[in-house]
Parts: C-alpha cells; sequence; structure tokens
C-alpha cells in the first residue's frame, strides 16, 4: 500500500458520509497517473500554491486601492484567511480539508488588478463580460502553463466556479469555501475599514454586534460555530439569529464602507487606466506575451487582451499604463 493509498484509507474511516473521498473524485479532463504520495486533492493544493497566478495575488487589491500603510488585506491575505476559516469548518464537520484548502486557495486566481473597480471596468469593456470566479477557472485550466492549465480535478473547478454566485458547489466543501469566503471579507473588511479611518467600532449595527460580537475574532467564532452546530444531514446553515445578523453586516457595509467616498476616490481612475490598456493591446496585439497573441489569434482579440488585463498586478498595470501613456524626460547626447 503507498502513502497515498494510507491516506484514502484514513479518509474513509474518518471522515463524514457527506464528505467528498479522495478516491472517488470524478477526476481530471485529462486522465493522469495517481501520485504515489498525495492523494488528487492534496495534488490540487500544491499546483495552485505554486501557480504564478498565485504569487500574484500578493499585489492586487482587496477593497482598499493603493492603501498606505503595510497592514491592510491584499488580495493574497484574503485568499490565505479564507483557507483558515474553510479548513475549521470541513475539519469540525468531519469534511475533506484537502479538498477545501484547494478551492479556497484558488477561488480568486482570476481576480482583475485594483479589486472589484477593475472587475466592473472589463466587465464594461469585454462584450463577453467578466467576471472573476469564471475567469480563475479559466487560469486554472488554460492560462496556467498555456495552454494545458493545471489540469484540476473537476471538484476543485467546479468549487472555484460556484463560490460567489450561481448554483450551489456540488460538493460541500466546496460550499463551505463560499461561506468562508463571505466571513473572511466581511470582518476583515470592517478592520480594514477602522484602521483607515472610514468606519469606527461604534457605528456598526447594535443588534449584530450584540448577536456577533464587538470584534472581529469574536464575530469570526461565533459564525463558524453557529455553521458547524447547525450543518447537518449534508446541508450547511447557520441559526436564524447568527444568520439574519450576518446579512445585516453585508448589507450596512454595502451601504457604507463599499461607497464610502474617501475610501473609493482612486477608483475614478481605474476606469481609465483600464480603458486605456485595452484599447492599445487591442489595437498593438503584438505588444502582448507570446500565449496572448496566441488567444488572439484562435479566440480573438478581447478575450486576449481580457485575459491579458485581468492577470496584471496593480503595480503591474499601473507601471504599463506609465510606459505607455507618460511622456518621460530626455536630454540630447554630445
Amino acid at each position: 500500500m503507498t502513502v497515498r493509498e494510507r491516506t484514502e484509507e484514513i479518509e474513509r474511516q474518518t471522515l463524514s458520509a457527506y464528505a467528498c473521498l479522495s478516491q472517488d473524485s470524478r477526476g481530471r479532463e485529462r486522465p493522469e497517473e495517481p501520485c504515489p504520495l498525495r492523494p488528487c486533492f492534496q495534488r490540487d493544493r500544491d499546483r495552485i500554491i505554486h501557480c504564478k497566478s498565485f504569487r500574484r495575488l500578493k499585489q492586487k487589491t482587496q477593497v482598499f486601492l493603493a492603501p498606505e500603510g503595510d497592514h491592510y488585506r491584499t488580495r493574497l491575505t484574503h485568499t490565505l484567511e479564507v483557507a483558515q476559516i474553510a479548513r475549521t469548518i470541513a475539519r469540525s464537520l468531519r469534511l475533506n480539508e484537502d479538498l477545501t484548502e484547494a478551492i479556497a486557495l484558488g477561488h480568486d486566481l482570476g481576480h482583475t488588478p485594483f479589486g472589484h473597480a477593475g472587475e466592473r471596468a472589463l466587465n464594461g469593456l469585454c462584450p463577453q463580460g467578466f467576471a472573476h470566479y469564471l475567469q480563475s477557472v479559466r487560469v486554472v485550466q488554460m492560462l496556467e502553463k498555456y495552454p494545458e492549465g493545471l489540469n484540476l480535478s473537476k471538484e476543485v473547478l467546479n468549487g472555484i466556479a460556484c463560490h460567489t454566485r450561481g448554483p450551489e458547489a456540488f460538493t460541500l466543501e466546496g460550499q463551505v469555501v463560499k461561506y468562508a469566503d463571505h466571513i473572511a471579507y466581511i470582518n476583515h473588511d470592517i478592520e480594514d475599514a477602522v484602521t483607515a479611518g472610514v468606519l469606527h467600532q461604534q457605528d456598526l449595527p447594535r443588534e449584530a454586534v450584540r448577536v456577533l460580537g464587538a470584534t472581529k475574532s469574536r464575530r469570526i467564532t461565533t459564525l463558524i460555530s453557529s455553521l458547524v452546530e447547525n450543518s447537518a444531514d449534508g446541508a450547511l446553515r447557520m441559526a436564524p439569529q447568527v444568520y439574519e445578523q450576518y446579512e445585516a453586516l453585508h448589507s450596512f457595509m454595502y451601504a457604507t464602507v463599499y461607497v464610502d467616498k474617501r475610501a473609493k476616490k482612486e477608483e475614478k481612475k481605474v476606469d481609465k487606466l483600464i480603458e486605456e490598456l485595452y484599447g492599445y493591446f487591442k489595437a498593438h496585439p503584438n505588444r502582448m506575451p507570446g500565449q496572448f497573441q496566441q488567444i488572439f489569434a484562435e479566440e480573438g482579440a478581447d478575450r486576449a487582451v481580457t485575459d491579458y488585463i485581468s492577470g496584471m498586478s496593480d503595480e503591474f498595470a499601473i507601471r504599463t499604463f506609465e510606459d505607455l501613456f507618460v511622456p518621460r524626460g530626455w536630454s540630447l547626447q554630445y
């Protein structure tokens, strides 16, 4: 028996009847020989961690665009917090932690530079529209190691695609990541907003604070505990009172912080930057890297340019814009 087979046997003996066992995976688009050490979902997790798109998340905006300070979240730190919360829930419910973690680590790989401002800009420019959760699937299916992709399992692909909108993931592990994503961002965005001075603790809805807790740690613990204590028979749910205040907190943030003029003032420039880059590369496809020129030839200009720009980090997008459109000083050489 290999190390992988022993691990799969441990899964059979210890995981819930509602867990997705590694040995029961629906497989990959291209069949592969099993790894002697790692079950399939652990292998997927490792591929995601080592890919270029994962590393670029460290320079992509979460909520606050170009904040001054080292302690604001980036898309990478958000991803790590989602993975931690998701694993805690999965372990408590005896679900497959490797599958849960792989989905969590891959869920935002397709996110644009400049957070949701960049996503809205690309959605308005690309005739096919743009959604980061679908782009994340495209990243792992094709753009990484172009054109082969990472060849992830169908369970991980489905969990990534369903982490935000649309139908629920067909595994409980995928559904856990959707909860974990919401729990993570609503609470760390509150903390970042307080740090930025656009929100004060006393501004939070009183009933939400009473039910969920007055601190980030307390709220996250309450939400996770309620989800674990009330989930049974293959269905995830929170206690009604907790879920009601969880939704109230979301509504409060969307009505205040996410539209705050002080926090969002730099986002007005994002539309212009993305629009100029989009138009330039659409007219000059030879200025894009080779793989995007190939996509240009096979799938058209809009698809290629959208893929290229969505993969940029904030810093690279700004630097590219400056190189293309901002005049530079020069001097005559004698």
